[in-house]
């Protein structure tokens, strides 16, 4: 995989241009994409500029993610050749620093569940992930050493998860969605993929403007709790034993890590995250349903036929446990650094027909908290670990899961 870091250090010390560092993307695109299909569109001629902290940084952009310079097509007929006037407010930020949006990626169907023709770097026969599909495996394939998705279920970390990469989902609204197609205002993130977990740090640092997420320290003996979320059902022995070998790592490197059961409101939250999501999808996409239903594909009309037949008490109702549960997750996160638990049930499943589960996200990203997937190194197709922060202090989830990830590599 293409490092951000280590391309912006070579960058500085003169034995590469940013120039230099695009053609290299340019290079793995041009071996790569024939058979992976992870891009939809690719800037033939971007301005390149030599100044900024992330000159020379190739950035992917999930094509429900508005850009002025390529086309945002929401991956649905419905939007194929559209043109936004502007730039998503994620994206204007990372020009500012000097990145370069060379191209836009797959989504599914306004990010919902319907497959795309994306692989897994890994291995073509399994998924990549959804529905950021085409950011995770073009990051994982080392085509790109930066690219954004977005999560409203499980979206950034469970394709991470797939494609072997490191991801961050934030805190709930540190990245602007101003330019971002909605799906559910409440759950949307916009989150970001690279190479290893410094990667991601660095660049939500620079994004966000606050050098001390990077700078974040774990202290000597970091407390963790190592959740499985038994509400969520078991998962594959490959995710457990990835889970038992971050466990592991994390203890060689002085933390103090202790099973933790979540109390009943997180386990009453989780199970009306699809109340909230399916509700607010059929307001959001009201436009498409109503005038271009039979453009949609099938998973996307489920969704919103699903969601017409929620009431306002229900989706009222699933808030208030929302609500209730972010309070319960707040005191629980008092006396632990981070929660350490499944990004994924398992490796991605060998079919290119389903993106894959949720169940292990959703919770996460209803309680609008930090999530950080780390790849575990070991088996021919990848599994991740997540790491949980407390709400606002992205850069402690990130400390943690970095001194994981460097526990496993050593």
């Amino acid at each position: 995989m293409l490092s951000l870091i280590d391309l912006r250090a070579r960058i500085a010390a003169g034995t590469l241009t940013p120039t230099g560092a695009i053609d290299l993307c340019r290079a793995a695109i041009a071996a790569r994409e024939p058979a992976l299909h992870a891009l939809v569109t690719l800037d033939a001629l971007p301005a390149i500029p030599e100044a900024g902290p992330l000159a020379g940084i190739a950035v992917g952009v999930k094509d429900i993610i508005d850009s002025a310079s390529l086309p945002t097509q929401m991956g649905s007929s419905i939007y194929a050749g559209w043109h936004p006037r502007g730039d998503a407010a994620i994206v204007a930020r990372l020009k500012q620093l000097g990145a370069v949006a060379l191209a836009k990626t797959t989504t599914t169907a306004f990010a919902s569940s319907d497959p795309t023709e994306t692989v897994n770097p890994h291995d073509p026969g399994h998924t990549p992930g959804g529905s950021s599909a085409g950011s995770a495996a073009a990051v994982g394939a080392g085509m790109l050493p930066l690219a954004l998705g977005t999560q409203t279920a499980g979206s950034v970390i469970r394709p991470a998860s797939y494609c072997g990469c490191a991801a961050v989902k934030p805190s709930f609204r540190l990245i602007p969605t101003v330019g971002v197609k909605t799906y559910s205002w409440a759950l949307d993130t916009v989150g970001l993929f690279a190479a290893g977990v410094a990667d991601v740090a660095h660049a939500l640092a620079l994004i966000t403007g606050r050098p001390e997420i990077e700078g974040a320290a774990t202290g000597s003996a970091p407390r963790i709790g190592l959740v499985r979320q038994d509400f969520a059902e078991a998962p594959e022995p490959a995710a457990e034993a990835a889970l038992n070998r971050a466990r592991q790592a994390a203890e060689r490197a002085g933390a103090q890590v202790t099973d933790l059961a979540l109390p009943a409101e997180l386990a009453e939250a989780w199970e009306r995250h699809r109340i909230i999501q399916n509700y607010e999808g059929r307001l959001a996409l009201a436009w498409e349903y109503d005038t271009q239903a039979d453009a949609l594909p099938p998973r996307v009309r489920e969704h919103l036929e699903a969601g017409a037949a929620i009431g306002p008490a229900a989706y009222d109702d699933a808030r208030r446990h929302a609500h209730r549960a972010r309070r319960v997750l707040k005191g629980l996160l008092a006396d632990y650094d981070a929660i350490l638990t499944f990004s994924a049930p398992g490796p991605a499943p060998a079919t290119l027909a389903s993106t894959g589960d949720p169940r292990f996200n959703q919770l996460w990203t209803l309680m609008g908290v930090p999530c950080v997937n780390v790849p575990v190194p070991g088996e021919r197709l990848p599994v991740g670990v997540q790491v949980i922060g407390r709400f606002g202090d992205d850069g402690c989830a990130l400390a943690v899961a970095g001194m994981i990830e460097a526990a496993l590599r050593r």
